[in-house]
């Protein structure tokens, strides 16, 4: 039987009997986004950081969710690059270049890497929007080793292989080269570890060990940098697990979830703590220590001080944590 995709979220009736200590270690920044009136800021779908610790956002501007997709590209800008101190826009960017915006990355050499779902593509660009790498065909969905379907995200190593969660379309990991020649796969259709339903994010720790967010499995899976399956997370929450982050300065990663209600009311994300061995630490958002709206988050980040950054695309806006500071 052909696999089903649900790109649209099918709410769940929900319980929770997992023990988790709700996180009192940080606090919602309210306000802290400085958007223009006239600004277009459309679902925030990929978050990164640059070199200067500014966030870069990479949105959909006036698009809506659509299937089957557009033809047409996005008019807007499609990028933004905020300020991480006075959230206010330093440079905007991105028109009549993409049609689905998804995942993002940005390297150390600060190129910036995207995923469309749209397109079938992914593509890097320095720093200034010049385009250096294309890989998959435009419009052109297939599993092979020059096609995605549907690709959801990207993540850069330190020596500038790559790899990409070939995502709604496909179940699959892909690594790259630096040069983006096609090494290897791993992944199919399934809930068992080495197994996928849309790996919807992906990051990697120090050591280049890669952690997918498995979304419609509601799990984390950790694997090395050769496929090879390390350990598993599942979500006791019914729900959808959407994004993993690795914090390499504290060696902490955190994901992000989401649930509503049959009515599609949401109830709303939340942000999750885990030390790199996939052990539980804490959690916040709609669970514990959180007076903000409900949101749906679909991507995060975390600076160098700590900082979270989540992008909500229930309300379009990006939501800013910072660590609460206790005295010992």
């Amino acid at each position: 039987m052909k696999k089903l995709i649900p790109l649209l979220f099918i709410p769940l009736v929900f319980c929770c009997n997992e023990s988790a200590k709700y996180s009192n270690e940080y606090e919602l920044t309210e306000n802290w986004m400085k958007i223009p009136d006239d600004y277009v800021l459309g679902n925030p779908t990929g978050l990164a950081l640059n070199s200067s610790q500014n966030l870069v956002v990479y949105h959909r501007g006036s698009r809506s969710w659509q299937v089957p997709m557009p033809e047409e590209k996005i008019i807007e800008d499609t990028f933004i690059e905020i300020d991480n101190i006075s959230g206010e826009i330093i440079k905007s960017w991105g028109s009549e270049l993409f049609i689905m915006p998804h995942g993002l990355e940005i390297d150390n050499e600060d190129n910036i890497w995207i995923t469309d779902v749209g397109l079938h593509q992914v593509i890097k660009y320095d720093y200034n929007g010049n385009e250096l790498l294309v890989l998959g065909e435009e419009k052109t969905p297939g599993n092979d080793s020059l096609h995605f379907n549907l690709p959801t995200d990207i993540a850069v190593s330190q020596n500038g292989s790559f790899y990409v969660s070939d995502g709604y379309g496909n179940s699959r990991i892909v690594k790259f080269s630096s040069a983006g020649e096609y090494l290897f796969e791993w992944g199919v259709f399934g809930e068992n570890k080495n197994e996928f339903n849309i790996p919807h994010g992906l990051d990697l720790d120090k050591e280049g060990n890669v952690y997918v967010a498995d979304r419609e499995n509601n799990k984390i899976q950790k694997f090395d940098s050769l496929g090879n399956f390390i350990a598993e997370w599942e979500n006791e929450i019914i729900g959808q697990l959407y994004s993993v982050n690795v914090n390499n300065y504290d060696n902490y990663l955190f994901g992000i979830d989401y649930i509503g209600i049959e009515n599609l009311v949401p109830i709303g994300s939340d942000i999750i703590k885990f030390d790199l061995d996939l052990n539980l630490k804490s959690k916040f958002g709609r669970s514990g220590n959180y007076n903000g709206p409900k949101a749906r988050y679909h991507d995060i980040e975390v600076d160098n001080k700590g900082n979270i950054y989540v992008g909500d695309i229930l309300n379009n806006t990006i939501q800013k944590f910072k660590p609460i500071k206790t005295l010992d």
